[in-house]
């Protein structure tokens, strides 16, 4: 274990000066991570990337502060161009040609173009990501979501990867000066990648068959990730884990019309009753979490069918790693099947094509299929009671917080009122239909 540990860190070019958590303490958390998916059987590897003494004592901190959190007003940064162009020159030692800030949630994010190409990507494209105050606190955990990009880039999947900075880390903590206060936000550089958010095209059939199959994918090829501090990803009462639904009860009073009120409470209800007593039947992984249409990019490609040429998007991107977690396989399944409803001309026949591309390569158990229903309408709970609640801590950031209100009500409404086995009916019968298709 020490002899694989040390090889790790000279291969990546690690300084052994800045990580030196020991070995024991890895496997330690490496041990955690196999009893939590020892109910699945799954074989885990040890290994991984190494963390300061400093970063694991930030961590602890940032854990107890989630346990007793109230608020999740979570402090998003708010830099000037100027201050991230500063940010980048200073911190990764790049001159910046031109910046455009990007629209984000709890982050703040810029696109960076930069006057000559990165020497270890050999790219001049880059995204600024500068985490919010309070989740820089949890170092590990930002460490662990970025090497899971990096990994999958390894594994063929179109994700960033992390640009290091002058002294070779992949993260930095940085004060910034807002005048009246200082405050520490998480810096990274990660690389641009191209292409059209999936939310501004006409997702089709295939398309959101290979949405499913991604998704899928993502999780199946996240059995092979390891790091000393993967156990940071069991996140606590964290309000985007799927379990997690009846956490909105505290943000009730931000929902102020009646019918979707009671919509959203019946669902909370119906949660608590046919989902948490039976999350030991649905099958464990590691989750991406936020699988939605502004999180997958698309380019366009061409292709004979025919004798003729036909121009098709497919997925050149996957973003924002930010609410991975431990869950289930239908966390995955259930979280893409609600944000592709939301663009589409048929919402409810989309959750079937989802579903098709995503049994055919992990087919669901009978317990799963019959908590899907539920679980999309969880998922919009959250996405919507959240909107709503965080509209009234950030009301200047109310167009891109309210993206998915824009129809996300009106689906819920009508699966409330389609009900739970005519949706499903719809969704089966669909994903049969087109899998027998292929």
């Amino acid at each position: 274990m020490a002899w694989r540990t040390t090889a790790l860190y000279l291969q990546v070019g690690w300084d052994p000066e800045v990580l030196v958590l020991g070995v024991a303490q890895a496997q330690t958390d490496m041990d955690e991570h196999d009893k939590w998916f020892q109910a699945s059987k799954r074989p885990v590897r040890p290994g991984g990337t190494i963390i300061s003494s400093e970063a694991q004592r930030t961590d602890k901190m940032a854990r107890a502060n989630n346990q007793s959190q109230t608020s999740y007003d979570v402090g998003k940064p708010a830099l000037s161009d100027t201050q991230a162009t500063l940010l980048v020159e200073g911190v990764f030692g790049l001159k910046v040609s031109k910046i455009k800030p990007l629209p984000s949630y709890d982050d703040q994010n810029f696109h960076i173009e930069t006057a000559e190409l990165e020497k270890t990507t050999n790219v001049s494209d880059f995204v600024l990501k500068i985490t919010s105050c309070e989740e820089s606190k949890n170092v590990n955990l930002i460490d662990v979501q970025t090497r899971v990009m990096m990994f999958l880039r390894t594994e063929g999947f179109p994700t960033p990867t992390a640009v290091p900075t002058r002294d070779g880390r992949i993260l930095s903590l940085e004060s910034i000066d807002y005048g009246s206060e200082k405050k520490e936000h998480m810096v990274r550089l990660l690389t641009y990648l191209p292409g059209v958010p999936l939310a501004k095209t006409h997702a089709g059939p295939d398309l959101l068959y290979e949405v499913g199959q991604l998704a899928a994918k993502l999780d199946k090829a996240l059995e092979k990730f390891s790091h000393p501090k993967i156990n940071t990803l069991d996140r606590g009462p964290f309000i985007w884990n799927l379990s997690h639904v009846p956490l909105l009860k505290q943000m009730m009073f931000a929902v102020d019309q009646q019918r979707p009120r009671e919509v959203v409470e019946q669902t909370i209800l119906e949660f608590e009753k046919s989902i948490l007593p039976k999350l030991g039947d649905f099958r464990r992984s590691i989750n991406h979490g936020d699988l939605n249409d502004h999180n997958i990019l698309l380019q366009q490609t061409s292709k004979e069918s025919f004798g003729k040429i036909q121009d098709t998007n497919r997925i050149s991107g996957i973003l924002d790693f930010n609410d991975m977690s431990y869950g289930y396989y239908v966390f995955e399944v259930a979280i893409s099947i609600m944000y592709m409803m939301i663009e589409s001309q048929e919402p409810l026949k989309a959750g079937g094509y989802v579903l098709a591309g995503f049994e055919s390569i992990l087919p669901l158990n009978p317990a799963e299929r019959d908590a899907l229903f539920i679980l999309v309408m969880g998922r919009f709970v959250q996405s919507l009671v959240m909107a709503k609640y965080s509209v009234r801590q950030h009301p200047e950031n109310e167009e891109y917080l309210m993206t998915t209100a824009k129809t996300g009500w009106k689906h819920l409404l009508t699966m409330a009122e389609v009900g739970k086995e005519a949706v499903e009916k719809i969704w089966f019968d669909t994903a049969k239909a087109y899998s027998e298709s292929k």
